[in-house]
């Protein structure tokens, strides 16, 4: 499980990796619509037609506005959303977060059990594909 590529994008770290990536915010930023411009043109980079799950690694307090779900949803091959975190705080608000975007959700309190779990969405999400095909 080696870093396939890394990018610090400014408010953020960006870990890519086969078939997911972690992001982990950097402390007291704000992620607007705007982040989301340079997010989707690295997924699109390393996950065009290939389902991946997206890892939130929430190590500092930041904020988002919920809008930015928004394009999360529109992303057809984006199968799964993981937070890791051991902060209460962090997880009341991971759930409400939830509630804005439509793909499985999970909350973790470690990257082992992430994994795990991200790697059992997308085989299933690439068992349904290959079903239709």
């Amino acid at each position: 499980m080696g870093i396939f590529h890394y990018y610090d994008i400014g408010n953020a770290e960006i870990y890519v990796f086969d078939d997911f990536l972690i992001k982990q915010v950097k402390e007291g930023a704000f992620i607007s619509d705007d982040d989301t411009e340079l997010f989707v043109e690295i997924i699109e980079k390393h996950f065009k037609n290939k389902n991946f799950a997206f890892i939130s690694n929430r190590v500092a307090s930041y904020s988002v506005n919920p809008l930015v779900y928004n394009a999360a949803n529109k992303i057809p091959n984006l199968v799964a959303f993981a937070v890791i975190t051991n902060d209460e705080k962090m997880r009341e608000t991971s759930r409400f977060e939830n509630k804005f975007h439509n793909k499985p959700f999970e909350l973790f309190e470690n990257l082992s059990d992430t994994i795990l779990w991200t790697s059992k969405i997308i085989k299933q999400e690439d068992e349904k594909k290959s079903e239709i095909l």
